[in-house]
């Protein structure tokens, strides 16, 4: 194992909370191993470590639990290994893990034996867990899915893929996700012995400034959609005179498709706290809000358990590690719109108001929550700035392009045989993606076109697959990177039907602030209505360009000027289907109601 904060730290102030930690807790956290040299200590550390990856009698049964694999039995799956391990009267111990974002494997379990090459078992049935654990515990681990290593002691061992040889693990590079689908999300422990909180060590000893001229040589970009240099944003706050300044962790994603946030907090929500922490120290904030989405129940109860845990441990609160700095954080779930997500009308609910997007200027960082300099960052931003104090900008600058660093994490689904989400280096192409890493269609299917990062971020023709995901080439082609969402359309879909329910979407989610937003999404919503019904001429069409035109230049936040653009896309790349419907009094694909009225739509 890598040197990791554990590595430093006497094991009795982990297994004892702070209110009666060892003398030197602080100390070995801030200055070093000063009680290294103890027998006892590199004893109690061996011992504890073995115990989270073996347990405590040497086998381990490891249950993933997260919303994906709770949607297809994974708790009576967990029941099923609780009784089988009270029946059979075995020494094993039974814990829970996040997600590895393999949406196809769920639900899933991992044993682990001493001697034996762990074993991950896929789509697993309760009446199967009996006999998938006593088999592996006799050594055969010829029914598995997939084993993490080798060591030659099992039966059928070579029969079996490590998952370093499987595609669609190997062509990932997994910096935020590294602990997705190992470690229990609900252990302050697990992540620190993977090194958590280092990150946080190294920021508070290497000062704001030069923090933040790390994050800038990372190349870090906002990873909630707009791809926004985050040192900007912090330093610009750390320069606002104030006497109180916020951190906003924006975990809304109310996308339709989009899962890869939630995954991460379900999975490893230590690893977001670490990030506001290191955000509020170089910014001077001293509090920071989780904003969650009302739908995310399972991922606002892990955050408040890594909340209360980092508070027991000296991780927030007064004098965090006793570097002076002070920070706390309190995790906010939001009422279900998707306006919430606009980082203004997130201020506005949070403080107890209607949820709008007010007018800019000003903006966050000079006034944001409560009229105070805010730090507004999405999950997986502050995600990626944990993991660049601990592993280093230069090495994390070397992933991703030349603009950007790092890697994004991308929900991947429709019609694609692996569905998930893929951690990947910003810049890979969309075709690596939805072809090497989620198995293409299902076989006989072609696919049509690739819709991009959520509702407002377009639609793009599968011949046009190679482009990079990445924020400066996709604005290229009439899309957007957006929050990270590729979903595979097949040649089955009608785009002009698709484009509609984008639309009907649009019109029920908009606050009604604007007009241009407010009337605009509703008379587009009606000219797609018609076209699909066959009773549209092509003035229609050209009106309905126009209308997207002036709901992209004159709203005001990113929901109106987001709402066209899938429309504007699929004109610009399917404007045949569009004629076929206008012109011929046909659907292409045979699916659109176009023998029919469309309900209009009723707010």
């Amino acid at each position: 194992m890598s040197w990791t904060l554990m590595d430093k730290c006497c094991p009795k102030c982990w297994h004892n909370p702070p209110s009666n930690p060892c003398p030197k807790y602080i100390e070995c956290r801030v200055k070093g191993p000063l009680c290294h040299d103890s027998s006892e200590c590199r004893e109690l550390r061996a011992r504890r470590l073995n115990e989270l990856m073996f347990g405590r009698h040497g086998i381990k049964v490891r249950v993933a639990l997260a919303s994906c694999t709770l949607a297809v039995g994974a708790a009576d799956v967990y029941d099923a290994v609780q009784e089988f391990v009270r029946e059979s009267g075995l020494a094993v111990d039974v814990d829970i893990v996040g997600c590895h974002g393999l949406d196809f494997i769920d639900p899933w379990i991992e044993v682990v034996k001493k001697g034996l090459p762990p074993a991950i078992y896929a789509n697993v049935n309760p009446e199967e867990v009996s006999n998938i654990v006593s088999r592996y515990l006799s050594g055969d681990v010829s029914k598995a899915f997939a084993i993490k290593y080798r060591t030659g002691a099992a039966e059928g061992e070579f029969l079996v893929p490590t998952l370093n040889e499987l595609e669609f693990w190997r062509k990932q590079v997994r910096l935020v996700g590294r602990n997705c689908g190992i470690i229990n999300p609900e252990s302050i422990e697990e992540y620190v012995a993977r090194g958590g909180y280092l990150g946080l060590v190294r920021a508070i000893k290497k000062g704001p400034d030069e923090v933040i001229e790390e994050i800038k040589l990372a190349k870090l970009r906002g990873r909630g959609g707009a791809g926004f240099p985050t040192w900007i944003k912090w330093k610009t706050v750390k320069d606002q005179v104030s006497d109180v300044k916020y951190v906003v962790a924006n975990a809304e994603e109310g996308d339709p498709s989009a899962f890869s946030n939630r995954l991460l907090i379900e999975s490893d929500p230590h690893i977001v706290i670490e990030g506001m922490i290191i955000a509020g120290y170089v910014t001077g904030a001293n509090k920071g809000y989780v904003f969650v989405g009302a739908e995310f129940d399972l991922a606002a109860e892990r955050l408040k358990k890594a909340v209360e845990e980092a508070r027991k441990y000296g991780l927030l609160g007064d004098n965090v590690l006793g570097s002076g700095f002070s920070f706390d954080v309190e995790v906010f779930q939001d009422a279900g719109r998707y306006t919430s997500g606009e980082e203004t009308a997130l201020f506005e609910e949070i403080e107890g108001k209607r949820s709008s997007p007010r007018v800019r200027p000003p903006y966050p960082v000079s006034r944001g929550l409560w009229g105070k300099p805010t730090v507004v960052n999405n999950v997986e931003t502050l995600a990626h700035a944990a993991v660049i104090m601990r592993e280093g900008w230069d090495r994390y600058s070397t992933i991703g392009t030349e603009k950007s660093g790092g890697t994004k994490m991308v929900s991947v689904s429709g019609s694609v045989r692996r569905p998930g989400v893929y951690e990947v280096p910003v810049g890979t192409s969309v075709k690596t993606i939805i072809d090497g890493l989620a198995g293409g269609p299902p076989e006989g299917v072609k696919l049509k076109a690739i819709e991009v990062g959520g509702p407002a971020g377009g639609f793009l023709p599968a011949s046009e697959m190679n482009v990079p995901l990445d924020y400066d080439e996709l604005p290229k082609l009439g899309v957007a990177m957006g929050s990270g969402i590729l979903i595979a359309i097949d040649e089955h879909n009608c785009i002009v039907d698709l484009a509609r329910q984008f639309m009907a979407f649009f019109v029920s989610e908009s606050c009604g602030k604007c007009v241009p937003c407010r009337v605009g999404t509703r008379e587009m919503l009606e000219i797609l209505n018609k076209i699909c019904c066959g009773k549209s001429s092509q003035e229609d069409l050209e009106l309905l360009q126009e209308l997207g035109e002036t709901l992209k230049n004159a709203s005001l936040c990113a929901l109106g000027s987001g709402a066209p653009i899938p429309v504007l896309s699929t004109i610009r790349y399917f404007r045949e289907e569009y004629l076929a419907h206008i012109i011929e009094k046909r659907c292409p694909t045979g699916t659109c109601p176009i023998s029919r009225e469309v309900v209009k739509y009723e707010r």
